[in-house]
């Protein structure tokens, strides 16, 4: 499945358990060329309760993550698919939480994601010229986020993976999540290192909502804002911001599509 260029090898959890892969296993599958190729695998099966639905998510390296947006809106759209979970609401039970989510198209789903605390400057991150500012915001797993003038003028690579593993972020890293303004109102472009895959990845679901967040507190932008994934497609960010300073209601709508099935052995 394809969530917005994040793309996913997705395993229905009622035939093959997550207990059953080793690490090796999750690489081997996710490893392009060799494998089925994807950013990531995940397990989707029945939740604690009727009607619930259980995501569990594996980076491409086989390490185990809380949660990751796109794959939720995949998950949502498998679930529905299998029956899982009702197309008009379900409860999708994570490592990070329990989140409400829905389908919201042909292939497209919205999550709603659980409140949120506005990103927060680091301290002891030095930033690289052209770097305008740079906040860690947590959503479900940490996202560092930072503003350039354009995100196309950038050596992704090397200054992700310097950024992804900075003591200032240590000892968990972080996502690293570029943006920069786009091309129309209310649309900033964003290009990702997403730590576990360890390299580009084309979209980021929870990364947009910690870029979008840094936006408004950086005063730059109004929710609800749209982000650009490196992929072309639009992820649409909504969030109400609360006298506390945090966010809530907080939703991510995008893409949750599925391109082919088949049987691994």
């Amino acid at each position: 499945m394809t969530g917005s260029g994040n793309d996913f090898v997705m395993v229905d959890g009622r035939v093959s358990t997550a207990e059953e892969w080793t690490a090796a296993d999750i690489q081997a599958a996710c490893a392009r060329g060799t494998g089925v190729g994807a950013d990531g695998l995940v397990f989707v099966g029945p939740g604690s309760r009727p009607g619930a639905v259980r995501m569990i998510y594996f980076n491409s390296d086989g390490s185990r993550a809380a949660m990751c947006g796109n794959a939720a809106l995949c998950s949502t759209t498998l679930a529905a698919h299998l029956s899982l979970g009702a197309a008009d609401g379900m409860d999708l039970e994570t490592d990070a939480a329990t989140y409400r989510c829905r389908i919201a198209g042909h292939g497209r789903a919205e999550l709603h994601l659980a409140p949120v605390q506005a990103p927060n400057a680091v301290s002891g991150l030095q930033l690289a010229p052209g770097e305008r500012r740079a906040a860690l915001g947590v959503v479900g797993v940490p996202h560092l986020v930072v503003l350039l003038d354009d995100v196309d003028e950038l050596d992704l690579g090397g200054r992700g993976r310097a950024l992804r593993f900075d003591p200032a972020v240590a000892p968990e890293g972080a996502n690293v999540n570029f943006i920069s303004p786009g091309s129309a109102e209310g649309v900033w472009r964003m290009r990702t290192y997403e730590r576990g895959v360890e390299a580009e990845t084309l979209a980021c679901g929870t990364g947009s909502v910690a870029a979008a967040c840094a936006l408004e507190e950086w005063g730059l932008g109004r929710l609800p804002i749209n982000i650009q994934t490196r992929s072309g497609r639009l992820l649409e960010v909504k969030a109400t911001k609360t006298r506390g300073g945090g966010y809530e209601d907080v939703w991510l709508a995008g893409e949750g599509r599925m391109v082919f099935r088949g049987v691994l052995t």
